[in-house]
């Protein structure tokens, strides 16, 4: 089960200036020259006032340097931690390039217009099935799951615009702390992180493997 890593690695000499700069090349990378499944996959990790975690795969839908944004139900679980517990881990786990990109910030709601422009931009059914399911809600049945979707498709037909759901919408990571990881032969990785200063600046640090 075992795989040796790449001999070539990450240096402090060639990272870029941000972090969020550094994620857009690996980023593009893992996109457009490993052709990556869903390189905007990512593992969102957060956790309940009693501090207990819990993790599920997100899609990425938009960064820049004020964040990561990803979109769900503001009833759902994740929502429901985010409440009482803001700070969240964002993992990117690029195994085919052995690289990951791990984020440590405080996630904020987005404001209603930008939810409002990027749900318009869902294709049709996925607007529908943000009404038609009541996330990390306990359901008595699938049926029951497809006959709310089949209620709403009668609804709102290919072509009418759906309303927003106001229980739906966006999270926005401000990140506090951005590690890459580059696996290297006998397992001696690098793990360079960087660290948020007071004064808007990043500090950079080299973890041992």
């Amino acid at each position: 089960m075992r795989k040796q890593y790449r001999a070539e690695g990450l240096a402090e000499s060639e990272l870029a200036p941000t972090p969020v700069e550094q994620f857009r090349r690996w980023f593009k990378d893992a996109a457009t020259e490993a052709h990556l499944f869903e390189p905007n996959a990512m593992i969102v990790s957060t956790a309940d006032a009693e501090g207990r975690p819990s993790s599920r795969t997100v899609l990425l839908k938009q960064f820049d340097e004020q964040g990561f944004v990803f979109y769900t139900n503001y009833d759902s679980g994740k929502a429901r931690d985010l409440a009482v517990n803001p700070y969240v881990s964002l993992l990117f786990p690029w195994h085919a390039m052995a690289r990951q990109v791990i984020v440590q910030g405080v996630a904020r709601r987005t404001g209603r217009d930008e939810t409002a422009a990027y749900f318009r931009t869902r294709p049709h059914g996925s607007q529908l099935g943000a009404w038609a399911s009541p996330q990390s809600s306990v359901i008595p049945s699938r049926a029951e799951l497809d006959a709310s979707y089949a209620e709403l498709a009668a609804r709102y037909p290919e072509g009418e615009q759906v309303p927003v759901p106001p229980h739906w919408g966006g999270f926005r990571v401000a990140p506090q702390r951005v590690e890459f990881w580059q696996g290297r032969e006998n397992r001696l990785h690098d793990r360079l992180r960087y660290v948020a200063e007071q004064d808007g600046s990043w500090r950079v640090e080299r973890l041992s493997p």
